[in-house]
């Protein structure tokens, strides 16, 4: 088995566009395991998965939409109740903490305040500024996606192996820096050929297609009108389930 791999536990949007989980990717890598957005909907597509959260060592948030941090809530409290011990990180933009027991205090009241059983580490990403998780070296880009926040591409290296991911945005140059060669960019594909601030479309990738310089693109976090033209396109898309060795 490769020592890295992505799983597309969730490829959809944030309206469950195809049936599909929200965003949540799941990166294996030398017996570390690792959640790349946390969609309200992420505890279903582990569970339903059979993987177990309680193995998740760090969940790393793109930007704070609900179907990118909303199922953290869930996470946690699920976490109580099943009793894991194992320190949790999350890694996310400035204001992820406040933002995720706000969410908390909306979903289950008094949650946020609830003495866990184990270890819950809140970081926020620097722009441009690497950090080691494990055996992950990950940087975050600035990109242009409304939330309130900064919203971040990221860059994850692991023992030569790279794998970058847009988060939501809509074109940047920032983009070419985040996936210059590396092994796989995950990339946004809201529509095929629609343009909306703060999404990308499949045409405008297409344009830029050699431009990126990575060996291999996947698009995923796809509207309706996105899966209606999946097999108009000529970049691979993902699906849920979907697993990459890198």
């Amino acid at each position: 088995m490769n020592p890295v791999s992505l799983t597309f536990l969730g490829s959809g949007d944030a309206f469950g566009s195809g049936g599909r989980f929200q965003t949540c990717l799941l990166i294996d890598a030398f017996g570390h395991r690792f959640l790349l957005d946390c969609g309200a909907s992420s505890l279903v597509a582990m569970k339903q998965r059979g993987l177990d959260p309680s193995s998740i060592e760090a969940i790393f948030v793109t930007h704070l939409h609900g179907d990118h941090f909303g199922g953290i809530p869930f996470v946690l409290l699920d976490a109580q109740f099943s009793r894991r011990d194992a320190p949790l990180l999350i890694i996310g933009p400035p204001g992820i903490e406040h933002r995720v027991h706000e969410a908390m205090e909306v979903l289950f009241p008094g949650s946020s305040r609830t003495q866990q059983r184990f270890l819950i580490d809140f970081t926020e990403l620097s722009p441009l500024t690497a950090i080691r998780v494990g055996p992950l070296r990950v940087i975050a880009y600035p990109v242009e996606h409304f939330c309130g926040a900064p919203p971040y591409s990221l860059r994850l290296e692991c023992n030569g192996r790279t794998i970058a991911y847009s988060g939501d945005t809509e074109w940047t140059d920032q983009l070419l820096e985040v996936a210059r060669d590396a092994d796989l960019f995950v990339c946004e594909a809201y529509f095929f050929e629609k343009q909306v601030r703060f999404h990308l479309d499949y045409r405008t990738l297409a344009r830029q297609r050699d431009a990126l310089k990575c060996k291999r693109l996947v698009l995923t976090h796809m509207s309706a009108d996105m899966l209606a033209h999946v097999r108009d396109a000529a970049v691979e898309c993902a699906e849920d389930g979907l697993v990459i060795a890198v």
